[in-house]
C-alpha cells in the first residue's frame, strides 16, 4: 500500500498511480523491438542504395585532396550527403552527379530522416503521450463501472454491457492475467494488469466514485474478499458478485455485496422450467439478453406515472414488479395500483419497437 506520505504530494502521486495504470493496448502483429530492426533495416538499405549509386557514378566525383574517388570516399561522401553535412571536399562536377543528387539523393535522405524521426516518436514522444494521457483519464474517473475479474461471467457481461449501449471507455477491467486482458482490449475497455484484492489496485482506478463494481474472481473466498476490500473504500457503491457456493451467499452479502448472483442455481431454474415447458428457459434468456425481443429494465417511476398503475407506464412497457421501500410488491398485488414517489419499478419491454409504437 501507499505510504502514509504520498498522498500528500500530489505529484509523487500521480507518478505512482500512472506506473500503475495500463492504457488501452492495440495488438500489433510485430514486437517491438522486431518494428524496429525493420527501420533500421530500412536505413541501412537505403543508405546502401546510395553507396552503390554513388559507386557506380564515381567518374562523376571529385576529391579536392588527392583527385583519386576511392570506395572509403564514397562511404564517406554517401554519409555526409545523407546528413546534410556537406564539408565540401568531395563534390560532384559532372551533370550526370548533380541530377543523381536532386533526384535520388535527397528523396531518400528525406525517407532516412522520416524513418529515425518516425522511431523516435514511437519508442519516445508517442509512450511518454500515452502515458500522461491515460494518467488524466485516470484522474477523471468518474460513474464508471469497475470489472474485477475477467473470466466467463464478467466477460459475458461486459460484452452486454457495451451491447445495452454503455461506452467501452467507462469500463474498467482488472485482471492478473495478459491473456485475458488482451481479450478485453478488443472491446475498446480500459484494462489493468493487477490484483483486485490490493487497496492500491482500486485507489488507482477510483473505485469510490464507480457507478457499480462487477465482481467474478473465480474463486467464491477470492470474490468475497474483493468484495471487502471494495466495500471498505466505497461504501455506497452498488457492488455485484458471482458465487458459486449456497453457503457462501450470505457471506458474500455480509462482506457488502448489494447483488449476489449464484450461475449454477439459475443454471437449475433454467434446467427445471425447460421440464414445465420447452419455451420458458428459452424466454427467461430472452429477457436478460439485449440481443433478445425483450428484455427486463428496471427504473425509478417518473413524475407523470405517480397515482398511475403498474399496467399504465408510460414507457408502454409491462410491469412486473415494484420495489418501494426495500419491498417487492407483485404487479397481481393492490399497492401496484397506485404508483408512488420513489418506487422502483422492473418492466419488459421490447427491444425492437412494433410497428404500432413506431406509428
Amino acid at each position: 500500500m501507499a505510504g502514509p506520505h504520498a498522498s500528500r504530494n500530489p505529484f509523487r502521486r500521480k507518478a505512482m498511480l500512472a506506473d500503475r495504470f495500463r492504457p488501452l493496448r492495440r495488438q500489433v502483429k510485430i514486437p517491438v523491438w522486431g518494428d524496429l530492426g525493420i527501420r533500421l533495416g530500412l536505413a541501412l538499405g537505403l543508405v546502401g542504395l546510395v553507396i552503390a549509386i554513388h559507386w557506380w557514378d564515381r567518374a562523376g566525383l571529385n576529391d579536392n585532396l588527392d583527385g583519386q574517388v576511392s570506395f572509403l570516399d564514397v562511404v564517406y561522401f554517401t554519409m555526409i550527403s545523407i546528413t546534410t553535412t556537406g564539408f565540401g571536399d568531395i563534390a560532384p562536377v559532372s551533370d550526370r552527379a548533380r541530377l543523381i543528387e536532386a533526384v535520388i539523393v535527397t528523396p531518400v535522405r528525406v525517407a532516412v530522416l522520416f524513418i529515425f524521426v518516425g522511431a523516435a516518436y514511437d519508442f519516445v514522444i508517442k509512450r511518454s503521450w500515452e502515458k500522461w494521457r491515460m494518467a488524466r483519464i485516470q484522474e477523471q474517473l468518474t460513474g464508471h463501472v469497475v470489472v474485477l475479474g475477467y473470466g466467463t461471467s464478467n466477460s459475458e457481461s461486459v460484452g452486454e454491457l457495451i451491447a445495452r449501449g454503455v461506452d467501452p471507455r467507462t469500463i474498467v477491467v482488472i485482471d492478473p492475467s495478459e491473456e485475458r486482458l488482451a481479450e478485453a482490449e478488443k472491446l475498446g475497455v480500459n484494462v489493468m494488469a493487477a490484483d483486485a484484492t490490493r487497496d492500491e489496485t482500486l485507489k488507482a482506478v477510483r473505485i469510490d466514485q464507480a457507478a457499480s463494481v462487477l465482481v467474478s474472481a473465480g474463486r467464491d473466498d477470492t470474490s468475497i474478499l474483493i468484495v471487502l476490500t471494495v466495500r471498505h473504500l466505497a461504501p455506497k457503491v452498488p457492488i455485484s458478485v458471482v458465487v458459486r457456493a449456497d453457503d457462501n451467499e450470505l457471506l458474500a452479502r455480509q462482506a457488502g455485496a448489494d447483488i449476489v448472483i449464484n450461475p449454477v442455481r439459475f443454471t437449475g431454474l433454467l434446467l427445471a422450467g425447460s421440464v414445465r415447458g420447452a419455451h420458458i428457459a428459452d424466454y427467461l434468456a430472452d429477457l436478460a439478453s439485449v440481443g433478445g425481443r425483450v428484455q427486463l429494465v428496471e427504473r425509478v417511476v417518473g413524475p407523470e406515472e405517480c397515482g398511475r398503475s403498474l399496467d399504465s407506464l408510460t414507457s408502454g412497457g409491462r410491469g412486473v414488479r415494484v420495489y418501494r421501500n426495500g419491498r417487492a410488491i407483485g404487479f397481481w398485488e393492490a399497492e401496484c395500483q397506485s404508483l408512488q414517489p420513489g418506487d422502483v419499478v422492473v418492466e419488459i419491454v421490447p427491444t425492437v419497437p412494433s410497428e404500432s409504437a413506431r406509428d
